[in-house]
C-alpha cells in the first residue's frame, strides 16, 4: 500500500470552539475503539463516524482521508505524552537526581498506560504512515523539559547534558514500547512500574558527576 507523503495528512482544520473540539475528541475516541475492534485493515471513515455519532460529512471537514484521521490520533496521543513530561519536569526540578528521575518515569508510564489498550494499536499505526517529521518533533519536545529538569538537579551535574537527555529519552520509550507492543497483562506492567525507575535512575547516577560540597 503506497504511503501517502506526511504533508497529505494534515487535517484540514483545527477546532476552535469547544463543540468543535468535543466532536473531534468523539471522533479520536471512536477511531481507537474501530482499531481494537476491526483492525486497522478494518477501519474505514464509515465505521468511525457512525461510532461516534457524526456525519461522515462532518469527518470530512477535518480529515480528508482515513490516514489524515489515524495521523491526527496519533499525534492527539503523543502530545499528551509530551505533555505529561512538561508538567513533571515542572513538578520535580530541583530536587536530588534520584527523586527526579522516579517522579518523571512514573509520570510518563502514567500517560501511556492512561490510553491501554489503545496505545498498543497506536504503535502499529505508527509504522503505517509516515511520520519522520512527527516523531522528530516529538523527540525533540520530550527531551526539552528532560534537559531542563536534569540541569536544576541539586546534588549532581552532567558534563554532556544533550547527550545523556537524548540516552535517556531513548531508553524510556524504547523499553516501554518493548513491553506494550508485546504484553500488557498486569504483570509485565507490574514489572515496568519498579523496573524502569531502577534502569533510568542508574544510568543517570552513573552519567552524572556528584556535585562537590
Amino acid at each position: 500500500m503506497p504511503v501517502a507523503p506526511e504533508h497529505a495528512l494534515k487535517p484540514r482544520k483545527r477546532p476552535r470552539q469547544a463543540r468543535s473540539a468535543a466532536t473531534v475528541e468523539a471522533i479520536f475516541e471512536a477511531t481507537i475503539q474501530v482499531l481494537l475492534s476491526d483492525g486497522l485493515a478494518g477501519l474505514t471513515t464509515t465505521r468511525v463516524a457512525a461510532r461516534a455519532g457524526v456525519s461522515v460529512g462532518t469527518m470530512y471537514q477535518y480529515f480528508p482521508h482515513k490516514d489524515a484521521l489515524l495521523y491526527a490520533v496519533l499525534e492527539d496521543y503523543l502530545d499528551d505524552v509530551v505533555g505529561a513530561l512538561e508538567t513533571a519536569s515542572d513538578r520535580y526540578r530541583g530536587l536530588p537526581l534520584a527523586e527526579m528521575s522516579d517522579g518523571l518515569v512514573h509520570s510518563y508510564l502514567d500517560a501511556k498506560m492512561r490510553h491501554l489498550p489503545g496505545a498498543q494499536v497506536l504503535y502499529v499505526v505508527a509504522t503505517e504512515l509516515e511520520t519522520t517529521d512527527l516523531m522528530g518533533d516529538i523527540c525533540a519536545r520530550c527531551e526539552a523539559p528532560i534537559a531542563r529538569m536534569l540541569a536544576t538537579a541539586s546534588d549532581v551535574r552532567f558534563d554532556d547534558l544533550a547527550r545523556v537527555t537524548d540516552a535517556f529519552r531513548a531508553m524510556l520509550g524504547g523499553v516501554v514500547r518493548a513491553i506494550l507492543e508485546n504484553d500488557v497483562s498486569p504483570r509485565a506492567l507490574a514489572m515496568l512500574r519498579t523496573e524502569l525507575p531502577v534502569m533510568c535512575r542508574a544510568y543517570l547516577q552513573a552519567s552524572a558527576r556528584p556535585i562537590e560540597p
